[in-house]
């Protein structure tokens, strides 16, 4: 039996109203609405006591009013289409997510965060965002080689900023310099210097067979990164049988399934490197379960530094980068775009990489 007054003391708090706010404050609604909207017709010190009154009653403006009026939604944007298993264990998205609400809470503005099974879906919620006024703008992640996204947000005028995209699309063998502009401002990362880097690393300790354990094969990001390994692979001598890209969806079960694979070969690789640090960690433990000693029969790079690279036994060589200053980065993009800012594209900083214990000379 409900006592007297649980009821009451469930029922959900009432917003406050314009109207309660003109009844604590003495003075009419039309007066409020000029006070809380910074619009002339009210005197300084009756502004002042609104937005006090305002404040006490913790009232805020409601998002479709907004959207009705032409003011801003105060929100923005952002939508995942990767397979829900890869989200729980890979650092990456939550560093990430981390910078963008840096810059956006001090601008005290919401990031709307949704996980979607494919791009038709991603594509079919920015349409209801824009129809409904949701956000501001929306920072795209995952630029894909085909990518119908750019497109479909010039159409809506719904700003944006792409994350990770290259400048323009992806360079093919039949057009290796193509990088027309592109249709949204882009934050990117210059993934072919980093794969460079991690060749230079590897080739300078004398390995000559080395396999690449790519993520998502229709990902932009990853394009590059597996043309860019048959190039820095090419400039010194080595041949695609003995320098090689394998496709996964950056989930540890199948970076470690790929692992088993490519150790099967007839002549296995001296090295393998991985797209993120999950995989590098189950490709380490295949290892170990076959016996295969780290770094003195294999040697192992993670594309993604992590408290994980650091952890484990040996501790992985691995590439870093501030993924925080990344995020930041993009959300002053997009802030820059909403204030009337240039459309620009930005390059991030480059990652370093960090030679641990798992990486050696080629036995």
């Amino acid at each position: 039996m409900t006592a007297p007054g649980e009821a009451a003391r469930r029922r959900p708090a009432r917003r406050p109203t314009i109207k309660d706010i003109a009844r604590r404050a003495g003075v009419s609604e039309s007066a409020v609405s000029f006070a809380l909207n910074d619009r002339p017709g009210v005197s300084d010190d009756t502004r002042a006591r609104v937005r006090r009154v305002a404040e006490e009653l913790g009232w805020q403006a409601n998002s479709a009013a907004r959207a009705l009026s032409g003011e801003r939604a105060g929100a923005l944007g952002l939508v995942l289409a990767r397979p829900a298993r890869t989200l729980g264990v890979e650092s990456f998205f939550l560093q990430l997510v981390s910078g963008i609400q840096e810059v956006l809470s001090a601008r005290q503005i919401a990031l709307l965060f949704q996980v979607v099974e494919d791009l038709d879906t991603e594509c079919a919620l920015y349409r209801r965002w824009w129809a409904e006024r949701r956000v501001d703008g929306v920072l795209v992640v995952d630029p894909r080689t085909d990518d119908p996204r750019p497109e479909l947000l010039a159409t809506l005028g719904l700003p944006a900023v792409a994350i990770g995209g290259p400048p323009g699309p992806a360079p093919t063998d039949q057009q290796p310099d193509a990088a027309p502009p592109p249709l949204l401002p882009t934050v990117w990362a210059d993934d072919a210097r980093a794969m460079a880097r991690v060749l230079d690393h590897l080739h300078g300790l004398g390995h000559r067979r080395i396999v690449h354990v790519a993520g998502l094969p229709d990902l932009a990001h990853t394009a590059r990164r597996i043309r860019s390994l048959r190039t820095e692979a090419a400039l010194r001598g080595l041949t695609e049988r003995e320098v090689r890209s394998v496709t996964t969806d950056y989930s540890d079960a199948e970076g470690a399934e790929a692992t088993r694979r490519i150790l099967d070969d007839a002549r296995p690789p001296t090295a393998i490197i991985y797209d993120n640090d999950v995989m590098a960690v189950a490709g380490a433990s295949v290892a170990a379960e076959r016996g295969i000693p780290v770094p003195a029969a294999l040697s192992i790079v993670a594309w993604d530094d992590s408290a994980l690279c650091r952890v484990t036994h040996p501790r992985l060589t691995a590439l870093v980068r501030d993924t925080p200053g990344f995020g930041r980065l993009a959300a002053h993009e997009l802030l820059t775009v909403l204030d009337g800012g240039p459309l620009r594209t930005v390059q991030g900083e480059l990652p370093h990489l960090e030679p641990r214990e798992s990486t050696g000379p080629c036995g």
